[in-house]
């Protein structure tokens, strides 16, 4: 994996405190909560995508393959939060109550648990790539 340089892990870990900033204050129901959360998310996002694999052990590409899937999942997550402001799809309101509204919690937990086992499992992998002659 190639490793983030100073500044980019202070931009990733930044995007981490954002994107946990905005979801905490979102419990408030302060407007400038989807503000942070998306930024946090972009340059969370932005700084996993540039650790790229360039190896060649199949679990970990299908890993990173996974992780990006939870990359996505944090910037709908982002996108829901915003329209969980408001109705800006102009769709019925019992449609919205069903389907947008609040909902970007539920993409946030799939991508968080998602986050959590792959970087659990790419750094185990990760030193077991290490130990192999």
């Amino acid at each position: 994996m190639n490793q983030l340089n100073n500044w980019q892990n202070a931009i990733y870990l930044f995007g981490a405190l954002l994107m946990a900033a905005g979801a905490g204050v979102s419990l408030l129901g302060w407007g400038v909560a989807p503000y942070l959360f998306a930024v946090g998310t972009i340059a969370f996002v932005s700084m996993q995508l540039l650790q790229r694999y360039e190896g060649s052990n199949f679990i970990i590409r299908r890993l990173r393959r996974i992780m990006i899937i939870s990359d996505l999942l944090l910037l709908l997550s982002a996108l829901l939060m915003f329209a969980s402001q408001g109705n800006v799809f102009h769709i019925p309101h019992i449609t919205y109550l069903q389907y947008v509204y609040n909902k970007w919690v539920v993409t946030l937990l799939i991508a968080a648990v998602l986050q959590l086992y792959t970087t659990h499992r790419i750094s185990n992998e990760l030193e077991k790539e290490a130990k192999k002659p």
